[in-house]
């Protein structure tokens, strides 16, 4: 096997583990974890967190450490976050919520910077383009760690499965269910009841025992790795400052400034999904069991996506994947609005996390390509700023969560998707310009030299 592939699966699979953890307990935080909005609250401040971190910590642990330790400590920190739910209060969620978002930013940081350079090696070694070895490699990453989805919320439908957690919902209740739900953080109406505690302690053990899994899987096989670049930068030691300040310097980049809104839509519409659409559609009109198998049909076709792109994307360029994934997005958020969830349109429910994945995948894989190529000489600031606007979108996202009516967040993320893609097209536009001024110039020196010759002749 080709020496970087082995590398990036071992990666991918540490992320499969640890994410299967971590995505099925946070889909479930708004609808397991509701009294009071704690649940919500919790994903609030582990966001809020990793805004934080994202602002100081990524460039310096992977200066420090290096990717690898950087990844293995910060999974650490994720596995904090299932302990936290064996017993789910204010003094051990929260705690553990801080915790978990000071390890989020470099350990994604650290993982797209580790696979921009295995991927820029081995494209320089096979005498290909940096930028698609870079994005195969994306793909094949968001493959695997997309199906997390998958096995996390298969198993916690599993398990919840074996009680039955909802009665019969007349329709006035119903009602309340969908784009229509305002009753924010209020008891819902429903009939929907929390599962034993015997069955959380289940899945918690089962979550927390794939989390240190993924801990010793990357601690025993994935490789060091240091690019060109820093091994020179590595002679001459950067002061501290320097390093924590990496992330605010890359800013003074315009294409950085326009870039902000692609990062941060993903944290709005992945909040959105995992607080929201849970919440006020499926277990409302379904009930909690049955947030894990349309969640499962979210990661499948997220992942599969994942891969396409990843390889469609050398044909066809990053532009029409990007229109494809906000045509998708806009669709699905138009007809959100208008839907009203009932428990015998079961497919519909299905349809809309399909149609999410779809458009997710784009943002996962593209978003993280753009940035690993357009920022290469900056790669560890890039993606701490990256994970910095995203996080900022959850924080936003799941901070109006209890307090906005769900057609209002719709409303919103209607709007910000249309910034989003203006700025994007933007960007675009000025990579195209720096693009054609020194092909212009050389083909006006072509025509200088044609000429000179013409003229001595």
């Amino acid at each position: 096997m080709d020496h970087s592939l082995k590398n990036v699966l071992v990666v991918s699979f540490g992320f499969l583990l640890l994410f299967t953890a971590y995505g099925g307990l946070q889909n479930l935080q708004s609808s397991l974890n509701s009294e009071a909005g704690l649940g919500v609250t919790a994903l609030s401040t582990l966001y809020g967190t990793i805004l934080l971190s994202s602002m100081f910590l990524p460039p310096l642990l992977i200066k420090k450490f290096g990717c690898k330790w950087t990844i293995t400590g910060s999974m650490c920190c994720y596995v904090a976050f299932s302990l936290g739910n064996f017993h789910a209060s204010w003094y051990t969620l929260i705690p553990t919520s801080i915790l978990l978002g000071l390890g989020g930013a470099p350990l994604w940081s650290a993982q797209c910077t580790y696979i921009t350079i295995l991927g820029n090696v081995h494209a320089e070694k096979a005498g290909k383009a940096g930028k698609d070895v870079v994005n195969q490699y994306f793909g094949i990453f968001f493959l695997l760690f997309q199906s997390s989805g998958v096995w996390g919320n298969l198993i916690s439908s599993l398990v919840f499965g074996q009680t039955p957690t909802r009665g019969f919902l007349p329709d006035e209740e119903l009602q309340h269910c969908g784009a229509s739900d305002c009753l924010m953080a209020t008891e819902p109406t429903n009939s929907t009841q929390r599962p034993s505690q015997e069955l959380i302690y289940t899945l918690v053990g089962i979550y927390t025992g794939c989390g240190m899994l993924a801990v010793l899987l990357v601690a025993l096989f994935l490789e060091p790795i240091r690019d060109s670049q820093q091994k020179s930068e590595g002679e001459k030691k950067s002061p501290l400052w320097s390093n924590l300040l990496a992330t605010f310097k890359l800013l003074g980049d315009k294409r950085l400034r326009l870039l902000i809104l692609l990062p941060m839509f993903s944290g709005f519409e992945q909040g959105f999904l995992a607080g929201d659409y849970t919440k006020s559609y499926v277990t409302c009109a379904l009930g909690i069991h049955f947030v894990g198998y349309v969640m499962i049909c979210f990661s499948a076709t997220n992942a599969l996506c994942s891969l396409l792109y990843g390889k469609l994307s050398q044909y066809t360029g990053r532009i029409a994947i990007y229109v494809l994934g906000a045509l998708t997005h806009f669709c699905s958020i138009a007809a959100l609005l208008l839907w009203k969830p009932y428990p015998d349109q079961l497919a519909v429910f299905f349809v809309f996390s399909a149609l999410w994945g779809v458009a997710d995948a784009v943002w996962q894989t593209q978003n993280n390509a753009l940035y690993g190529t357009l920022f290469e000489k900056n790669k560890e600031a890039a993606f701490a700023n990256y994970r910095l606007w995203e996080a900022l979108g959850f924080v936003i996202a799941f901070g109006y969560s209890t307090y906005l009516c769900v057609y209002t967040k719709l409303y919103i993320l209607l709007g910000i998707l249309i910034v989003t893609m203006v700025a994007y097209g933007t960007v675009e536009c000025l990579e195209f310009k720096t693009q054609i001024k020194p092909l212009a110039k050389e083909q006006t020196n072509q025509a200088q030299e044609e000429e000179e010759m013409q003229t001595k002749m």
